[in-house]
């Protein structure tokens, strides 16, 4: 049985902002790598039958995206660091779908995703908001109305403004659709004057003249551990990221292979160089003092950095943390699904994680992610116990 899709990607630049900013450091270093990737059903959930197919139809189309004259003028203006040569090759950048294999068994869905890194780096993101879309629409999912959707979001953003926060939105991958990730975007800038700062889709921030926020993934550190091994992972993933942005983009990712790897290596020079850190998985609050303290040591005022939270947050998520870090250390928000997809069914709960990766001339290797919580790991038993052991983390 075919289902016929009614779901596509609208433009190139409809994924996260990160992707571009690490295709550019892909391409400038790393332009013979190769990558696998894996979709996670971490939810569990049933899909009906020919979802498998509709996905592979709204895959197929995908190549006849291309950056346009407008969308290029974009970037050269807001993000002076993506340079004259990545923009050209984005340009003329083209999906190839047949690095995309699709299966379907029963109500189960395999995806995996191979090719250079520099292009199969931007499959993650759409693929992710497709099969959210595609899911809702194929299961009859009813939704609140656009009206509930609007003044939820507006209830939202002004209880963090009321917070005295900032806030970006997050929640590409998870939206629940194009539409409603609009409607929340418009409602966000209309009504979040003095909180709303921005969001991680770069197509969404041009079309609401908004910032678009993002530096780099886990991949990163994953990749650079393939290459380079566990223990140079973190530093020289962050050198390399310093190599190609010169300054800009200065929020580092910290939780790769757990926080306390992470500080052993954010040396002065890098909590100089670095504007602050993003924390994505495990208590918030612990992470925040184990910031503070790090800053304290390294003799920089705690005040002068900025810690983004983007983990699974609320308003009564971001209420604690605020209370708790307030005046002793800047502090922003990217908040995701809770924004772009509170409109009545259940979020999906997916993700698509990098699984293995060859370096120029090598073989494939197995590459992890180790968060703060064990929850949130992905690969092998056997490299997470070898990462484990050779980062000396407790087992």
């Amino acid at each position: 049985m075919t289902i016929q899709p009614v779901t596509s990607i609208v433009s190139i630049l409809d994924n996260d902002f990160y992707k571009f900013t690490m295709q550019q450091g892909v391409i400038r270093l790393f332009p013979y790598a190769k990558v696998r990737y894996k979709f996670i059903n971490r939810g569990k959930h049933s899909f009906p039958p020919g979802f498998g197919d509709a996905l592979r139809k709204a895959v197929n189309e995908m190549p006849a995206l291309r950056l346009t004259r407008e969308e290029k003028k974009f970037l050269q203006v807001n993000c002076p660091y993506l340079d004259p040569l990545y923009l050209d090759f984005l340009e003329g950048y083209r999906y190839q779908p047949d690095e995309v294999h699709i299966e379907q068994v029963g109500d189960q869905l395999e995806i995996h995703i191979e090719g250079l890194w520099y292009r199969a780096i931007l499959w993650e993101v759409p693929i992710m908001s497709l099969i959210c879309e595609l899911f809702y629409e194929l299961t009859h999912a009813v939704r609140i109305s656009n009206e509930e959707v609007i003044q939820r979001t507006r209830k939202k953003i002004e209880n963090y403004r009321d917070l005295g926060v900032t806030v970006a939105e997050f929640g590409t991958r998870r939206r629940y659709s194009y539409a409603i990730h609009r409607l929340v975007l418009q409602t966000l800038q209309q009504y979040g004057e003095g909180s709303f700062i921005g969001t991680s889709n770069v197509h969404m921030a041009m079309v609401h003249q908004t910032k678009p926020i993002g530096t780099h993934a886990h991949e990163w550190f994953m990749f650079h551990a393939a290459r380079y091994g566990f223990k140079m992972a973190n530093s020289l993933g962050l050198e390399h990221w310093v190599q190609v942005f010169r300054g800009d983009l200065g929020i580092a990712l910290s939780d790769t292979y757990t926080t306390d790897v992470f500080f052993r290596q954010f040396d002065k020079m890098f909590s100089k160089l670095f504007d602050g850190v993003r924390h994505d998985s495990g208590d918030p609050l612990l992470f925040a003092d184990k910031v503070i303290a790090h800053y304290e040591r390294m003799g920089i005022d705690p005040k002068t950095k900025t810690i983004i939270f983007s983990d699974a947050l609320n308003y009564e998520k971001v209420a604690r943390i605020a209370g708790h870090c307030r005046n002793k250390i800047g502090i922003s928000f990217g908040i995701g699904t809770n924004l772009t997809n509170d409109a009545g069914p259940e979020p999906m709960n997916i993700v698509i994680k990098m699984t293995q990766a060859q370096p120029q001339n090598e073989q494939w290797t197995d590459v992890i992610k180790l968060s703060d919580e064990h929850g949130k790991y992905t690969g092998t038993e056997k490299m997470i116990m070898l990462a484990k052991e050779i980062l000396e983390i407790d087992l």
